[in-house]
């Protein structure tokens, strides 16, 4: 029989006070990473997966130089810390300076999700920050439970069948094409809880908060610095609140709103991305002598959805349909620094009836395989398991109907992304309320004034938890606005990073120069950035 202890004992070893004698059963319970060579493992998922019929993952990229992985073994459920493990993928860019009092520690990084791994971003992030601060950290990238190398890891459908393209149009046109659409969302929460009964009660941000803490025991760390994006800032905003003694350094860029639910979170987006779409259409409106698109706002806006409804009877080279024109544009949400290109393909579409740049930018920024099914899998996991969702569809066909009206752009997409929630086979639980604490270091939070997917209005409901927080606001819509080129932004990271240092009061960046387009058709003038590729980007 597996010895079960009870809550109260779980939670003392738990508990955010450096108590020394806890932090050591933890650390022994949590063992070392044992660090080596990175490359392709056959995982117990990709064997078990391979003989059900869902294609595992193709093989990673070969090993980088400087990079080190290992893996740490956590309990499945944390109120039975000796029963079932499983393991997370970690790895690592070690600093150059010895470990002395030069030596910063450790620095966690999550580019969010939920769904996303960590990888590449701890590569990035080592990459971007300056070598006299890199040097002084080893920064650590981690594929939270489920995700990517994790094992097990998540996979739900076969990718190929499931994003065929071109897919049903997600904004239905009548009760059928709904049904219809309703019938994949069923479907998909179906397939999750038949093969992953075992894991999904335990695939919650909370969980993964204890994860974190695990992590940190097993590098031997009393303390951790993190950076997080996205969802990685509610990931760390928990962490902060059940274990505030454990934080050295923690910036949360672009926030999530803390109130855990999730499904009035999307609602807002629907809200911010529909604005960030209409700051993409007066832009291309403002290069009309380029694009030809239409001269003002309205004019680009027809132009859009006119070439959206004729993807729906013609998919552009039998792939981009309008679904995976949502898709695409979507990505623009994200990143201004993909706008030429997007304005470009769409120009040579509608004005010359060449598909060619259209199909060409759909599949660099939104074709989705393997991988994306996995992030896909554990950020329903996470999301539907952290908190309610409402279970009566008619509660979600009304407010989508309504939102629909004066946000077209992601109301129904948006919807049908989170839609498998309503029929997810484990109830919501109750999310942790995000907390100050007096353990707790002040915090530097990164945010820009328009975000799509974090919106400002949700940055701020967090920045209210945290009194000693300072936020660094920067006015345009970028995602992720840190080590993503604003000189600004990177050096109130540098200074907090460094020594804690943080502005004496809320501030402001100026914002990165609108991408703008000198040449006709030169759709691939302006390269998009880095980092929204690293992120957990839908």
């Amino acid at each position: 029989m597996k010895r079960v202890v009870g809550i109260g004992a779980v939670l003392a070893l738990l508990t955010t006070g450096v108590n020394g004698a806890a932090d050591a059963q933890t650390r022994a319970i949590a063992g070392q990473v044992v660090w080596g060579p990175c490359g392709k493992q056959t995982s117990v998922t990709d064997r078990v997966l391979g003989g059900v019929g869902i294609t595992p993952p193709a093989a990673v990229e070969p090993e980088q130089p400087g990079v080190e992985c290992g893996q740490v073994r956590v309990p499945l459920d944390y109120r039975d810390p000796y029963g079932q493990h499983i393991t997370l993928a970690l790895n690592r860019i070690k600093g150059s300076v010895s470990r002395d009092a030069n030596h910063l520690g450790v620095l966690l990084v999550n580019p969010g999700g939920p769904g996303a791994s960590g990888q590449d971003m701890a590569k990035h992030v080592a990459a971007s920050l300056p070598p006299q601060l890199a040097g002084r950290f080893d920064v650590i990238g981690f594929d939270p439970r489920g995700v990517g190398k994790s094992e097990p890891a998540l996979r739900c459908v076969d990718p190929e069948r499931y994003f065929a393209a071109p897919r049903p149009d997600q904004v239905p046109s009548g009760p059928a094409a709904e049904q219809a659409l309703l019938g994949r969302a069923k479907d998909y929460a179906a397939r999750c809880g038949n093969l992953w009964a075992w894991m999904l009660p335990y695939l919650t941000t909370e969980n993964s908060a204890r994860d974190l803490d695990r992590i940190r025991a097993a590098l031997g760390e009393d303390r951790i610095s993190y950076l997080g994006y996205s969802y990685g800032t509610y990931l760390g905003a928990v962490y902060a609140t059940l274990f505030p003694g454990r934080v050295k350094r923690l910036v949360l860029d672009s926030s999530v709103d803390p109130s855990g639910n999730w499904y009035q979170t999307n609602l807002a987006q629907n809200t911010a991305f529909e604005r960030r779409h209409r700051d993409f259409l007066d832009w291309t409106a403002r290069h009309n002598n380029v694009y030809g698109l239409g001269r003002t706002t309205r004019q680009t806006s027809f132009a859009y959805y006119s070439m959206r409804r004729r993807l729906a009877a013609r998919p552009a080279g039998g792939v981009v349909g309008p679904s995976e024109l949502d898709d695409l544009f979507t990505v623009g949400g994200y990143a201004n620094a993909v706008w030429p290109q997007l304005a470009g393909a769409w120009s040579r579409y509608v004005r010359q009836g060449d598909v060619q740049d259209l199909v060409a930018a759909w599949r660099q920024h939104a074709v989705q395989d393997a991988e994306d099914e996995n992030s896909y899998a554990v950020y329903l996991g996470v999301q539907c398991r952290d908190a309610a969702w409402p279970r009566d569809w008619s509660r979600w066909h009304a407010d989508m109907t309504r939102m629909h009206r004066v946000a077209p752009f992601m109301t129904w997409p948006n919807a049908w992304y989170n839609a498998p929630c309503a029929f997810w086979a484990e109830p919501g639980g109750t999310p942790v309320t995000v907390k100050a604490d007096p353990a707790l270091p002040p915090i530097l939070m990164l945010q820009s004034r328009r975000d799509a997917a974090t919106p400002y209005e949700g940055a701020m409901h967090l920045r209210r938890r945290f009194p000693s927080a300072r936020m660094v606001v920067e006015p345009g819509g970028n995602h992720g606005v840190s080590l993503a080129g604003n000189s600004c932004v990177d050096a109130h990271l540098v200074r907090y990073l460094q020594d804690g240092t943080l502005p004496a009061a809320d501030t402001s960046c100026r914002g990165r120069p609108a991408p703008v387009v000198t040449n006709r058709m030169a759709a691939e003038e302006t390269a998009p950035a880095p980092l929204p590729g690293l992120l957990g980007v839908r």
